[in-house]
């Protein structure tokens, strides 16, 4: 296996196993997607062979701040295409994650003190399977009645409807960090004792409905992901074997990656964060279950992306922070003969042969990637 080889999810080719994941940039204009959008996502679909659009809320409830993207209006869907053509026009798969922030909504972006905003202020209900707040300084969530968990799943079917209609080709699921697809399967959130919570199956009907109705509105087709918080870091939490199990039931449903990320289901949480640190998730979930896995999380550079992907610990490699302050680190990897040069645009290889002389001429790539 090999870090620059395609890699083919059902009628999708990804040119390489290196992604962009989603995060959130806290910029979008009522919802909309604006010129920050366009050009942070076109620069970095330079060179990975898949980018992730943010998460995306999937109703006016599920969002976290007021300057997250939204997917539930068709006014939305303009923008939303052009965002997707912008990826594709630099070669990457343009994909998109959904979102329902749950109880961790209603906030301030991070630069403007990460902070509740009250119904006064313009605030919103925020909910969750349990009235379990997040944490200190976040309100307590209404608890979803039956009728509210349906409509819940509704909205994400129409939204995958909506992604599908703006030509994105890859879908994820944000079942992760708190949001609340990951607070019904968490038994430190989820406390109910009706059908939507109690054991396991329970706690996991929530994505599992929300996996067959997008399935529903989905193309057959295109690869849908799911993005698990793998582990809780509680004694009592989710575990990771509790998302081996849930893993082999996603993949029966028609998910065809899990992407593995840990944490967030509640605040303060103390945890050792050193570079790979959630790999072994990845690879444990990849071979007890045969689904394809997104490594994430701490990844430094293409070099231990590259080694991630030669050990066979998972099938694509998410680059997050480190694209983020370097964007185009595979023009400088490609000027010094490190990566293929047919990965560059055309505009930029007259740099790269410059600085990189013979070497970056190259179109092999080294065995350690």
């Amino acid at each position: 296996m090999h870090l620059f080889e395609p890699m083919r999810l059902r009628s999708v080719t990804l040119r390489n196993r290196l992604g962009l994941p989603p995060m959130s940039q806290y910029s979008a204009d009522e919802h909309r997607v604006t010129s920050w959008h366009l050009t942070h996502y076109a620069t970095r679909a330079i060179g990975p062979g898949l980018v992730v659009v943010e998460a995306t809320a999937v109703s006016p409830q599920g969002l976290v701040t007021p300057q997250d993207l939204g997917i539930w209006d068709d006014a939305f869907t303009g923008p939303l295409t052009r965002l997707a053509d912008v990826i594709r026009e630099q070669g990457a798969v343009p994909g998109i994650q959904l979102s329902h922030g749950g109880r961790k909504g209603s906030r301030t972006r991070p630069w403007d003190g990460d902070r509740w905003i009250r119904p006064e202020e313009g605030g919103w209900e925020v909910v969750g399977p349990s009235a379990i707040r997040f944490a200190d300084g976040y309100p307590v969530p209404k608890a979803l009645t039956e009728r509210e968990i349906d409509r819940v799943i509704d909205q994400f079917a129409e939204a995958a409807a909506r992604a599908l209609a703006c030509g994105y080709e890859f879908l994820e699921l944000h079942a992760g960090h708190g949001r609340l697809l990951h607070s019904f399967l968490s038994p430190a959130a989820n406390r109910r004792t009706d059908g939507w919570g109690g054991d396991i199956a329970a706690r996991s009907r929530l994505l599992v409905e929300v996996v067959r109705a997008v399935r529903a509105r989905w193309s057959d087709d295109l690869p849908l992901g799911v993005r698990l918080s793998c582990v809780d870091w509680l004694e009592d939490g989710w575990s990771l074997d509790d998302s081996v199990w849930l893993s082999r039931v996603l993949r029966a449903e028609g998910v065809d990656l899990v992407d593995c990320s840990s944490g967030g289901i509640l605040r303060p949480l103390s945890v050792e964060r050193k570079p790979g640190y959630q790999v072994p998730f990845a690879r444990r979930i990849r071979q007890e279950t045969g689904i394809a896995t997104a490594s994430v999380g701490m990844i430094r550079d293409l070099w231990q992306a590259g080694e991630i992907i030669e050990a066979g610990d998972s099938d694509l490699v998410f680059l997050g922070r480190s694209m983020l302050v370097e964007p185009l680190q595979i023009v400088r990897a490609a000027a010094q003969g490190m990566v293929p040069k047919s990965l560059v645009p055309l505009q930029y290889r007259r740099a790269v042969d410059q600085l990189g002389g013979t070497a970056g001429a190259g179109e092999d790539v080294p065995p350690e990637l």
